[in-house]
């Protein structure tokens, strides 16, 4: 089915399999540059457009939200996440709002295991070393890292994605704890030990992966007092969202030796990253590639254009949020 004379507006240039698919089916406007609009762009290109297929980078404000044209019914983000749109403005101009989840657990999982290792291990410093042509030999000391076999990974967070980092884990010897708004099921614990307090996990988290969605209660969560909760030495992941760390204290923590490492793929206020970041060796830092495989953006795109079909066949859609 298509719906050509529906028009949606493409605000980032998504992969080439899901803009065919946009284009076959849709009247779309596409974003050729792939440069993030300003909010009067963002509003301009939206006349006459029954709906907006955005991204993460794309901020909805609720100034933004209250001048959209009527004719847009519909904003279905390309994420999992939707902190960037504001909900309730949406939601009182009777617009739906779909995102895209489970496509992507898999693949972030992947990269949250990712920067455990390359964290734990120095992998940066040690391909810094190499490539640079400062690397001497084999000597008995050099980059000593922390190994992952018995250690105590907590994961904030178990859904979908936390409970994909717990099956890696447990193939590297790991034991596995975790905070989560609700216990989970025995089949879905699989032998993860409960903490009902997240202060109690970071107790005895000597690994610890931020995988939880950030609400306006979890912002700056990992803060220096929670810091001062975790075990010396331990080392840090975010593969969720970046403001759920507060980064003067991660780097006073990261400097100080209170902990041994962090590994990051998220940032706040990113693409902005606090400079002090790049001073550090012990932070392994990646530009926000939890999702970014081939398969699964092009899964993401399929997930939001469904919804998209679903909603103009006048149908509820899959992943209706409001």
């Amino acid at each position: 089915m298509t719906f050509k004379d529906k028009k949606i507006l493409v605000t980032r240039r998504f992969p080439e399999d899901v803009l065919a698919r946009a284009q076959r089916d849709y009247h779309c406007t596409l974003n050729d540059e792939d440069v993030a609009w300003s909010d009067n762009e963002m509003l301009a290109n939206a006349k006459d457009h029954d709906g907006i297929l955005c991204s993460s980078s794309n901020k909805f404000t609720p100034e933004i939200v209250d001048d959209l044209p009527n004719s847009v019914r519909i904003v279905a983000t390309y994420s999992v996440g939707f902190e960037h749109l504001d909900i309730r403005s949406l939601k009182a101009r009777s617009i739906a709002v779909t995102n895209t989840p489970d496509v992507l657990s898999a693949a972030t999982a992947d990269i949250a295991f990712m920067l455990i290792l390359c964290a734990s291990r120095r992998a940066g410093e040690a391909e810094r070393m190499v490539r640079a042509g400062k690397w001497k030999g084999w000597t008995p000391t050099q980059l000593l890292g922390q190994g992952l076999q018995g250690k105590r990974l907590g994961i904030l967070g178990m859904g979908n994605i936390g409970r994909e980092v717990a099956t890696r884990a447990r193939g590297f010897g790991m034991k596995i704890h975790y905070h989560n708004r609700s216990r989970l099921t025995p089949d879905l614990e699989k032998g993860a030990v409960y903490h009902e307090k997240p202060e109690d996990l970071l107790q005895i988290s000597e690994f610890l992966s931020l995988n939880c969605p950030m609400t306006k209660e979890m912002k700056y969560f990992l803060n220096a007092e929670r810091i001062d909760l975790m075990p010396k030495n331990a080392v840090v992941v975010n593969s969720a969202r970046g403001g759920l760390i507060d980064d003067e204290a991660m780097i006073a923590a990261l400097t100080s030796g209170r902990l041994f490492a962090a590994g990051l793929d998220v940032f706040d206020d990113e693409p902005k990253i606090n400079p002090s970041y790049w001073e550090l060796d012990n932070v392994f830092m990646t530009p926000h590639i939890g999702s970014a495989t081939v398969e699964t953006r092009n899964a993401m795109g399929f997930r939001a254009l469904g919804n998209l079909d679903q909603f103009f066949s006048g149908r509820t859609p899959r992943d209706l949020i409001t």
